[in-house]
């Protein structure tokens, strides 16, 4: 036999405390915290799905998630405080990462924000520290961290900058901050004191604004951390610059409603404003100001004993669904509600109400849990003085009332038709009428904190104290009273054939009770525990209680058989499945436990979190399909009780459900005089609508009839026009033809003169071609050789072609593709989106008749309570006749009240009057729905229309392919023919190039050299000069020769001293060897700058290549280039002869000077002497500067370049 497991089904109630407890998932789905689970609730399908918490964390305290709501942030208060992600679109809303504070302590983080682009996460924790975390959240690394405020300014809210991952605004008591992340560290951005405001929340409405609102109803703008203006929700807008008079119009208005909640959606933002209310703001024209443009409150409780109650809650939490269709709410007491933003746009002048999102849930801690076995129907009570019936089939609250006592405990009986309550002054039983819950019996037990009816209705057990009243349903007599418990009686539990009860008390004892004789047949009293929940095995021979010892026991024939521990957590309640297999228990934490049954020593037991304070009753359904939990949180949670393999539970027999209710007599004539009134009210609008629709029908003929002969004046003009135009266009067709003959006989003029004249060039052009031919024959020789090796290139690149056009041609009809899908999908959301219209209008229409019948209703009853407000003041008139001078008084009191009740009559009259003017609009509204629909089709028949031409144009353009691709196989041959010639004249302006260079080097080096040899040659003719001089000054002495020999001496010691002997020959030799180091490394220059030129080149050479795939428009200019350069050749030849004629000698200086190899001394002195040469070389020049500046002004304009990989289409040779 497989173990049972418990599955959550179904939650009712709102975990109250915890920050941002609202979030919109998708527009269905909404997210909210009940229990200790966070709840994807679908509005529009009623089902729920779970996201438990996490294992001993002591309830949440925050929620937050991404603006793509995928992910949700979940923070959790235990020994220390953690932050859980989970991904929302994982099927089971897997657990992703789970973020601490690291080495800092952190108890509870108070508020958290993702990022815009969900990479990065803050989260601020609580006291004492207050220090704000800057995760990157995905690696778990904390990117930075600041202390945000100190513990006398608690921080209510933190924020990312939804247009900024760097910008941080933190609120709170006399706080408001913005932070930037930069290097590391969080910096506080602004420095403004903000102490005497107590700011509650805040809103990013664009990237550098910030609407904040306070705890004495005040909005604030800041604008990059300066105040712009602020404003009271309750009055107009007061602009103001200085922070310090905002400070003083608080003082002034001190007692202002509260802005707990501030949410921003395009047209303004939404804000609460004190105790139920919400408003909404709009921008202005000038963008910078907003407008109160709709006030939202929430309604009176009509079935609380208090109706504006209700007004008084709290708004916690404020979300706009991502369409902007819908605004929901959650309040400080547990509520949700929503209203779409339609609807209160479309009431004009009408007070807007919100509504339940699903139901109305307890708002206190839930004391009572009953169930019935005839009814699929759930009865709780709770310290919000309500009683509350839930069905579980329907997932749905069909009955709820207040009271103004405080219910302790509660029980169904098994008929469904009675409910006992346990209030704190009496013991009250109660009919389950249709919509009313009605008091009939009423028993004198205070603060009963525990009663069960019997299995088979017939009695039912009280608690009052330590004595248990068992009292018969029938008769309402104290049938016994069950005395022996020293202390409290916690839980008392009647056994399947209703003949015994069991009990236990806070003494520590367990009694077991024959409810026939009032004896006690068995008891276990363990003093050192106080027992808080009992119950008895289907074959009442076995009990299993438990209490404040953390132990669950067995006992059996006053005997503790068993004793499981329960490893420091407390039991508080328990229940046993009606087939015996399996016990659930609830704990202190709020957890609860299935636990397999016979009992095991050691841990058997599967653990569910629940709820997050401990569980206070728990209850099985009869056919064991469900498990019923109720916590002190509030909320009810409902468990499916399945196997292992996730299958239910087979029933023993099945169990059919009873459908009758109770209704009073009076109610029951009441609501058919309703319907019959209601049967009467739709005939009416019946005819009434029969009767509009035949007035707009004769008014739409008569506007076809308009519009059908304007639209005959219309064609009538329009065929004149077309006529006329007609006319025009022979005309023009005729005086078109005229100049055409013209144009055509002076180009034929033009080109026979254009013939006679070629035909001389050509003349001259055939001489200069047989002398060229030779030339030509070489050079294709040289041709022939390279086509040979360019073979393999072309065919490798024409297969790369081929594969890119092929590539392209798929991603056309790829796209082709998705455009005709798109189509079918727009045309189905059309069909979609009128459906849904349509449904829309239904539904509303129902609404609104529901409103109004609720109304019609409400007056009804007040109607009925005037007529016995009436009566019995008659009465009192009649029996006040006896005294006349208050007599006297009391007529005249009815008079004043008289004239009241004619006032209210008139109202009434009033507000009838107004329902009969909103259904008029709501016809209205209907017709102009109508109308959209109709135009809806029109538009559906054009866009039909438009998809035809469309399929037509794609067939041409298919058609058109073909053509198209034999074009481009062309164009790819000439491509590969001009690229192998363009290969050729840029190998030769590169070797041209470098030749000039090169002898350019040589002509300095050895104009320098020359420079130092007349240097030189100057230094010793000087040097002799001199020497000449003192020579003769010395053979002057010839005939003393003493005076010769010292002056001969001295001349030694002039012009030859002993050093420079010595030391000439190792100066030349250091003058060399740096010569020779010098001129290496130059070569070596020289040698890179050459590979560094070839690299250039080459890259040069492919960019080149890439402009020209491009641009073929340029295969013209290089045409018109290559035709120059012919002519200049044939000048070049021209000159050749011309310098044959003049002799050898000019022939070979003109070969030296167009050789690269030639001598550069030499050349220089041929150029000085021959100027035609250096005319020749300036025109090249110029030439290739021109070309270089053409190359570079094509590179500005067309940037793109194409692969390398591509040819350019032939050159034209003019050979």
């Amino acid at each position: 036999m497989s173990a049972v497991v418990a599955q959550c089904h179904y939650s009712f109630g709102l975990q109250r405390g915890v920050a941002n407890n609202l979030f919109y998932f998708d527009e269905q789905t909404v997210i909210f915290p009940s229990g200790n689970n966070c709840v994807r609730y679908n509005i529009d399908q009623k089902w729920q799905r779970f996201i438990p918490g996490l294992e001993r964390s002591q309830g949440m305290y925050a929620l937050a998630i991404s603006s793509n709501r995928r992910y949700l942030a979940v923070s959790e208060r235990g020994e220390r405080a953690t932050i859980t992600v989970y991904d929302l679109q994982h099927e089971q809303s897997r657990k992703r990462k789970v973020l601490n504070g690291g080495d800092i302590h952190v108890q509870e983080f108070v508020s958290m924000a993702f990022s815009t682009d969900s990479k990065y996460f803050i989260g601020q924790s609580g006291a004492p520290d207050y220090t704000l975390f800057y995760w990157m959240w995905e690696k778990q690394k904390v990117m930075a961290m600041v202390k945000t405020t100190v513990a006398a300014n608690p921080v209510n809210q933190v924020s990312l900058n939804p247009y900024d991952n760097t910008q941080i605004c933190v609120s709170g008591n006399g706080v408001f901050k913005l932070f930037r992340y930069a290097e590391g560290v969080l910096k506080q951005s602004t420095f403004h004191k903000q102490e005497t405001h107590n700011f509650l929340s805040h809103a990013w409405m664009s990237e550098e604004r910030v609407i904040a609102g306070t705890e004495a109803g005040r909005l604030m703008v800041f604008e990059s951390g300066d105040l712009r203006w602020d404003m009271s929700v309750t009055t107009k807008t007061t602009m103001s610059q200085d922070p310090d008079s905002a400070e003083g119009n608080d003082e002034e208005t001190p007692q202002l409603p509260r802005v707990t909640a501030i949410t921003a959606y395009s047209k303004g933002f939404a804000c609460s404003a004190g105790p139920g209310t919400v408003y909404l703001f709009e921008r202005t024209d000038d963008k910078d100001n907003y407008r109160k443009t709709r006030e939202i409150r929430i309604p009176p409780d009509q079935c609380s004993h208090d109706p504006s109650h209700a007004e008084q809650q709290q708004i916690v939490s404020l979300v706009i669904s991502p369409s902007e269709e819908t605004v929901v709410t959650s309040t400080d007491r547990g509520q949700l509600y929503s209203i779409t933003l339609s609807s209160a746009e479309m009431s004009k002048g009408e007070q807007v109400q919100f509504e339940f999102l699903s139901h109305s849930f307890h708002s206190g801690a839930i004391t009572g849990l009953s169930i019935c076995i005839r009814k699929p129907i759930i009865a709780t009570c709770s310290l919000d003085q309500s009683v509350r019936i839930w069905n579980v089939e329907t997932n749905t609250l069909e009955l709820y009332k207040e009271f103004q006592e405080e219910a302790f405990s509660i029980a169904l009986h098994p008929f469904g038709l009675f409910v006992m309550v346990g209030f704190s002054d009496k013991l009250r039983l109660m009919n389950l009428l249709i919509d009313d819950v009605r008091t009939f019996k009423e028993f004198t037990v205070r603060a009963c904190r525990e009663c069960a009816f019997s299995h088979g209705g017939h009695l039912f057990a009280a608690v009052n104290g330590n004595i248990i009243h068992i009292y018969s349903t029938t008769t309402f007599e104290n049938v016994l009273n069950l005395k022996g418990h020293n202390g409290k009686v916690r839980s008392i539990a009647w056994s399947g054939d209703d003949s015994r009860l069991v009990s236990c008390g806070m003494e520590g004892a367990v009694y077991e009770w024959n409810t026939l004789t009032g004896k006690r047949e068995s008891e276990s009293v363990l003093k050192s525990c106080s027992y808080t929940s009992v119950t008895i095995s289907p074959d009442a021979k076995t009990i299993f209680a438990v209490g404040t010892d953390c132990t669950l026991k067995e006992i059996q024939a006053c005997q503790i058989l068993r004793e499981v521990p329960a490893e420091d957590v407390a039991y508080t309640t328990i229940a046993m499945s009606r087939s015996g297999r399996t016990l659930f228990t609830g704990t202190s934490i709020g957890t609860i436990r299935a636990i397999k049954y016979p009992l095991s020593t050691q841990k058997d037991w599967i653990e569910y979190q629940a709820h997050s304070s401990p569980v206070t009753k728990m209850v099985i359904t009869f056919d064991d399909q469900y498990l019923l939990t109720v916590s002190e949180d509030g909320c009810l949670l409902i468990w499916k009780i399945i196997d292992k393999e996730c299958r239910v539970l087979k029933r023993d027999k099945e169990i059919t459900y009873a459908e009758e209710i109770l209704i009073t007599k009076s109610d029951l004539e009441e609501k058919n005089q309703v319907m019959l009134e209601l049967k009467t009210r739709v005939e009416e609008l019946k005819m009434e609508n029969e009767y509009q629709l035949r007035l707009k029908d004769m008014n739409y003929n008569e506007k076809t009839k308009e519009l059908s002969t304007n639209f005959v004046r219309q064609m009538e003009s329009l065929k004149t026009n077309i006529q006329i135009l007609k006319t025009e266009r022979d005309n023009m067709e005729v005086a078109n033809q005229e100049t055409m003959f013209e144009v055509v006989e002076k180009h034929s003029k033009e080109l026979q003169d254009m013939e006679s004249a070629n035909s001389q060039k050509l003349m001259l052009e055939y001489e200069k071609y047989q002398e060229l031919l030779f030339k030509s024959q070489q050079m294709q020789q040289d041709y022939e050789k390279q086509l040979q090796q360019m073979d393999e290139s072309k065919t490798a690149a024409l297969e790369e072609l081929t594969l890119y056009y092929d590539g392209k041609m798929q991603e056309k009809l790829l796209v082709l593709e998705q455009c005709q899908e798109e189509s079918r999908i727009q045309a189905r959301e059309f069909e979609e989106s009128r459906k849904q219209m349509e449904e829309d209008g239904d539904r509303e229409i129902q609404d609104i008749r529901i409103r109004y019948e609720k109304w019609l209703r409400d007056e009804r009853e007040t109607n009925m309570r005037m007529k016995r407000d009436t009566g019995i003041m008659k009465k009192k008139f009649s029996s006040l006749q006896k005294d006349i001078d208050n007599s006297n008084v009391e007529m005249e009191r009815m008079k004043l009240e008289q004239q009241k009740l004619q006032a209210i009559v008139k109202s009434l009259e009033k507000d009838i009057l107004a329902l009969k003017k909103a259904i008029q609009e709501r016809d209205e509204t209907i017709q102009d729905k109508e109308k959209c629909i109709y135009d809806l089709k029109k538009k559906n028949q054009e866009l039909e229309k438009f998809k035809f031409v469309l399929d037509y144009k794609i067939k041409e353009l298919k058609k058109q392919i073909e053509p198209r691709e034999n074009d481009i196989k062309e164009m790819k041959e000439q491509i590969h023919e001009m690229e192998e010639e363009l290969d050729t004249f840029h190998k030769k302006n590169t070797q041209g190039e470098l030749d000039i260079a090169e002898l350019k080097l040589k002509l300095t080096t050895t104009d320098k050299e020359m420079h130092k040899g007349l240097q030189k040659v100057r230094d010793v003719e000087a040097l002799v000069r001199r020497f000449k001089t003192d020579l003769h000054n010395c053979v002057g002495f010839i005939q003393e020769p003493k005076r010769l020999k010292d002056s001969i001496r001295d001349l030694y010691d002039r012009y030859a001293q002993q050093s420079d002997v010595l030391d000439k020959s190792s100066v030349d030799a250091n003058v060399q060897r740096e010569y020779a180091r010098q001129r290496e490394h130059l070569e070596r220059n020289v040698a890179s700058l050459k590979r560094k030129l070839a690299q250039d080149s080459v890259v040069h050479h492919a960019d080149n290549v890439k402009i020209m795939q491009e641009n073929v428009t340029l295969i013209s200019e290089v045409n018109d280039l290559r035709r120059q350069l012919h002519l200049v050749r044939s000048q070049v030849h021209d000159y050749k002869s011309l310098v044959g004629k003049k002799g050898l000698t000019q022939t070979n200086t003109l070969k030296a000077l167009l050789s690269p190899r030639a001598n550069p001394s030499n050349m220089v002195v041929r150029l000085n002497e021959e100027d035609e040469g250096d005319r020749i070389i300036q025109l090249q020049r110029l030439e290739i500067q021109r070309l270089r500046e053409e190359i570079q002004v094509l590179m500005k304009t067309h940037p793109y370049r194409p692969p390398s990989t591509a040819k350019l289409p032939s050159l034209q040779t003019n050979t």
